[in-house]
């Protein structure tokens, strides 16, 4: 049971944060070992002609048989809005004690593949990263993005609804929150403060469960399974209402249908298959009706659909 007791400064510091490095290193695991994320099996089968110019040999040394990655793979991101190359600038910056400390920490050695000098073995860590960045997540970076800031949305609502309370409790299975400690269960029991530095919340797509940094003196970090995974990699398959369609037309009435839970136009324009100014004429319409809302979130726009929309749908909430 990892437990982090929180203090009043902690608790008045708790934010989210998206990661593209985090995401990038945690993806990893999947790669290790596919069985455990059938979620993310079709981003698997897309990168894999990709995955064969990657040095494997060092990707694969940066997570071991327990899907550990080393901490300097999740930075603690300060905003959702966080460039992977400013991350990537930092983790250059990497000095040798910290390096070999964190490789240490989750395989008990140095791997061979960033054994030798400091300055090659970061080139090449650095240097790897960078590739597999640019070929197996950027091109797929628009989307992971929408869910995971919709998750983040989702989050404030539960908050504004029901409490912080609620809200952890509900990050994911095996999490509780008694008004001072936050619990994780976790194969090693560990105990630890926030000691003032908040809590930072990080959604990801590559973890089934709650991790949280190795390190004992990182500051609190969890990462918790983002919500919405499942439709990520297919195209919307939605059962159109007669009637409403019959009064929006087919399309619209499949946004609204799709807008129970908060979406970007660019996600919504890869579920359907459809262009994203297209998808944004029909959100437009909608939204002047009266039947979504929309919330500015960092960079992207999310919809969510309205009480008005939810009731010429049937749907109670």
């Amino acid at each position: 049971m990892l437990r982090y007791e929180l203090t009043e400064a902690d608790l008045g510091g708790i934010r989210f944060g998206i990661s593209p490095l985090g995401e990038t290193g945690l993806s990893l695991r999947a790669m290790r070992d596919p069985s455990r994320y059938p979620l993310q099996l079709p981003w698997l089968a897309r990168t894999e002609a990709a995955r064969e110019r990657v040095d494997r040999e060092l990707l694969m040394a940066l997570v071991d048989e327990r899907l550990w990655t080393p901490d300097f793979l999740n930075p603690r991101p300060l905003s959702p809005l966080t460039r992977f190359e400013d991350e990537l600038d930092t983790l250059a910056r990497i000095g040798p004690r910290e390096l070999r400390d964190q490789l240490v920490a989750v395989h008990g050695a140095v791997p061979p593949a960033l054994a030798g000098p400091h300055a090659r073995a970061v080139g090449r860590l650095v240097g790897a990263l960078r590739e597999y960045w640019e070929l197996c997540i950027a091109p797929y970076w628009a989307r992971m993005r929408a869910v995971l800031e919709a998750d983040i949305v989702h989050r404030g609502r539960v908050i504004a609804n029901s409490g912080l309370a609620a809200m952890l409790d509900g990050l994911a299975p095996g999490v509780t929150f008694d008004g001072r400690v936050i619990s994780v269960s976790l194969r090693s029991p560990v105990e630890r403060t926030g000691g003032g530095r908040g809590l930072t919340l990080v959604p990801t797509m590559f973890t089934r469960r709650v991790s949280a940094p190795v390190g004992a003196d990182e500051a609190p970090v969890l990462m918790y399974p983002a919500r919405g995974q499942g439709v990520l990699w297919e195209r919307e398959r939605v059962p159109d209402e007669a009637s409403v369609a019959a009064l929006l037309g087919r399309v619209r009435a499949r946004l609204l249908v799709a807008l129970a839970e908060p979406a970007s136009s660019t996600e919504l324009g890869i579920r359907f298959g459809v262009t994203t100014s297209a998808v944004n004429q029909h959100l437009r319409v909608l939204r002047d009706g009266g039947l979504v809302t929309s919330t500015r979130y960092g960079r992207s726009v999310l919809y969510l659909r309205s009480e008005l929309g939810d009731a010429l749908l049937g749907v109670r909430r």
